[in-house]
């Protein structure tokens, strides 16, 4: 059996009296490109730094390729980093500072100039090799710093908020180049950020932290579709958490009570329990249509456009409750206006945590 690019054993980090992490077990499989998602203070960067060896954890192991690394040091781990501020050196030509890695390991000069060249290729920058630094953009900087780590052939390539300071349009479109050179590569991606449409965009895989814990762990679509926690399910974009009570079980159905109305949902919980339906915006309706139940009406409080849609909150009739619902492009509503609303219970999640 092929071992797993990284392997996180019972991972623990103390600082003095604070918890950083707590009974972190993870495995990252080899080539996929995985991002640790969560909010300041979640664990995730304490956790990406404890991978590249630059903080040793308080209990467990780290493996690389089934190889334990927890005690060596981060210029003898199979790892590089790519970080926010670039980190790139002023005084040095780009290929220098691509290079920068390799000549620090030995590499002869005629080979480290052939690998040079072709990692300034994979990120479209072969143009650039005799410039210095402060001739490229923000977005320029970002790719030069990639190819850097990767001209190395680390066995995984580690990036701490890479993006964070490129303003919105740079951002996405490194976001696809990312993802690109990852395929195309093949190395192992663990990508640390609190953007969650960042995360959805390029991974493979999201694992969900916060405060030192694993909450979710799937592909993007079933996270955000099937979140496993109340707390996955408000990170991951917006949501609307209905609480209720468990009423009573049929096989793999809830029947769940709540102030809108009762609901027939997948799911299981014992009958009784405080859970929540999670409801994401957009499948929230103004209209009936086939599945749909009513739930009542609301009051538009506020709208927004978006572009690609119009983003309302609702305010129901009847219970102290406040829905957000996303409505087509061309559907325009005004403060003031009352809508019904409808759902599938086909698009509730049940939460039990």
């Amino acid at each position: 059996m092929t071992p797993a690019a990284v392997e996180f054993r019972d991972i623990a980090m103390r600082f003095g009296d604070k918890v950083a992490l707590q009974g972190i077990n993870l495995a990252i499989e080899e080539g996929s490109f995985v991002v640790l998602l969560g909010p300041s203070g979640g664990g995730k960067t304490t956790l990406l730094n404890i991978l590249g060896g630059f903080l040793e954890p308080s209990g467990g192991q780290v493996l690389i390729k089934g190889q334990d690394v927890t005690q060596v040091p981060p210029a003898k781990r199979p790892t590089t980093t790519v970080f926010q501020d670039y980190a790139l050196f002023p005084h040095m030509s780009i290929a220098g500072n691509v290079g920068f890695g390799l000549r620090m390991r030995g590499v002869a000069r005629a080979e480290r100039a052939a690998r040079v060249e072709k990692a300034l290729e994979m990120v479209g920058l072969g143009h650039t090799a005799l410039r210095r630094v402060h001739e490229l953009s923000g977005g320029q900087r970002q790719r030069i710093a990639l190819a850097r780590a990767l001209v190395v052939e680390p066995s995984v390539l580690l990036l701490d908020e890479p993006l964070g300071a490129l303003d919105m349009k740079l951002r996405r479109q490194m976001q696809e180049e990312l993802k690109a050179i990852q395929k195309r590569v093949g190395t192992t991606f663990v990508h640390v950020t609190h953007d969650q449409e960042e995360a959805m965009a390029i991974a493979d895989v999201i694992v969900v932290m916060n405060e030192g814990s694993i909450e979710d762990l799937g592909t993007p679509e079933r996270i955000y579709l099937q979140p496993a926690s109340r707390f996955a399910a408000n990170f991951m974009g917006e949501n609307n958490l209905i609480e209720g009570r468990v009423a009573g079980r049929e096989s793999d159905t809830a029947k769940i009570t709540t102030p809108l109305g009762d609901f027939a949902v997948a799911g299981k919980a014992e009958i009784g329990a405080s859970v929540a339906l999670s409801l994401r915006p957009e499948h929230l309706h103004p209209e009936a249509g086939d599945g749909r139940v009513a739930l009542g009406q609301g009051t538009v409080i506020e709208a927004g456009f978006f572009g690609t849609h119009h983003q309302c909150s609702v305010a129901h009739k009847g219970h102290d409750t406040i829905l957000k619902l996303r409505l087509p492009q061309k559907r325009i509503v005004v403060p003031g206006e009352t809508l019904s609303l409808y759902a599938d219970p086909a698009d509730m999640v049940l939460l039990s945590r």
